[in-house]
């Protein structure tokens, strides 16, 4: 409180100006990204993005952090894993044009529609047999299958998933990929693959772009050229994926809806997913020039690290535990799947 007025008058307290409640946790997700980007830059093998999902999950449980995260900055840090999820994904339709789908051959698409098919319906059913709660069996599927934590926080915004569901399902999904970007390139050479089948193999079947990215180089530029490639294409599936559950929420709040006039029901379409395909459709015209793309690029992935630092932190390590065995037995099941089918799709395509 400040105290104001002339010499002899009365004193007028006059209030001080709080911070907003969400700036806390937006400045703690700056650091965060700061931070793996640091991370990034000392060791290039480690993603941003993984990177800043481990810091997330690691501000969580630090006892110097630890009160902040959970406390003044919890606000900030979900409205980061929501908001800014949501514009990091409609910056990602940025990276791919009908041109680069039209390219990888109807085979390819058709394959890779398979890989998705088959991971999401598989780890999907695999979850809610094994008793999964909430929306982690969607959430766990939905990240296998499509692109890792981006759609995880494009599907949970449309499902309106618990935020635990969230951080737990992008853990699981960030660890996985993570360890492909070791694991992968030892099989190449045991399976038989050729540096252009082996970018195939990693682009229909690592999570995240840039954990593709840094598997799929370690074999040579035309496996990375073809990795990114088939990668986009299942980002591609990720707003059809949406809109699909968009139309499922929506039927099923229609069919609750009792004697409440005016309930509002989601969007047939959500707005991020539309801002998607807006995108997608810009890059197509071939207008955005080459530095307004890597311009795109950068800011797309800044939003993202801050967003998935969000949901890193999140993330509860002690509660995770209850459910963790079964948790990883599905993760482990769904990576079993997805690489399996897409092994196969690639050697019946090439």
């Amino acid at each position: 409180m400040a105290v104001t007025g002339a010499p002899g008058a009365t004193a007028v307290v006059a209030p001080r100006r709080r911070m907003p409640a969400a700036a806390y946790g937006l400045g703690l997700a700056v650091c965060g990204v700061a931070a793996a980007w640091a991370v990034h830059r000392a060791v290039p093998a480690v993603p941003l993005l993984t990177a800043a999902v481990v810091l997330g999950i690691g501000a969580a449980h630090l006892p110097g952090t630890r009160g902040l995260v959970r406390g003044r900055g919890r606000a900030g840090l979900s409205l980061a894993g929501k908001r800014l999820m949501r514009l990091g994904i409609v910056l990602l339709g940025l990276k791919l044009s009908l041109d680069d789908v039209l390219g990888l051959g109807w085979a390819t698409v058709a394959m890779v529609f398979c890989v998705v098919a088959a991971t999401f319906g598989g780890t999907w059913w695999l979850g809610r047999r094994m008793g999964l709660r909430g929306d982690q069996p969607l959430l766990i599927a939905t990240g296998y299958s499509i692109c890792g934590a981006s759609a995880i926080g494009a599907v949970s915004e449309v499902s309106d998933s618990d935020e635990r569901d969230v951080a737990t399902s992008v853990a699981l999904v960030t660890l996985c990929g993570t360890l492909a970007i070791a694991v992968l390139p030892l099989l190449q050479q045991p399976l038989g693959l050729g540096d252009a089948q082996f970018g195939r193999w990693v682009g229909a079947s690592v999570h995240d772009v840039g954990q593709v990215v840094a598997a799929a180089q370690t074999a040579g530029p035309a496996a990375l050229k073809e990795a990114v490639l088939v990668k986009l294409m299942r980002v591609a599936l990720l707003a059809p994926l949406v809109a699909a559950l968009a139309v499922s929420v929506r039927t099923r709040a229609g069919a609750r809806r009792t004697t409440t006039a005016g309930t509002r029901r989601p969007p047939l379409v959500p707005l991020f997913v539309a801002g998607f395909l807006c995108m997608v459709a810009l890059r197509s015209t071939g207008l955005p020039s080459a530095t307004a793309l890597d311009a795109a690029a950068t800011g797309q992935e800044l939003l993202l690290a801050a967003a998935l630092f969000g949901l890193g932190s999140a993330v509860h390590l002690p509660s995770l535990t209850r459910t963790g065995a079964r948790v990883a037995a599905l993760g482990l099941c769904a990576w079993g799947v997805i690489a399996g089918v897409s092994y196969a799709g690639v050697l019946l395509t090439t």
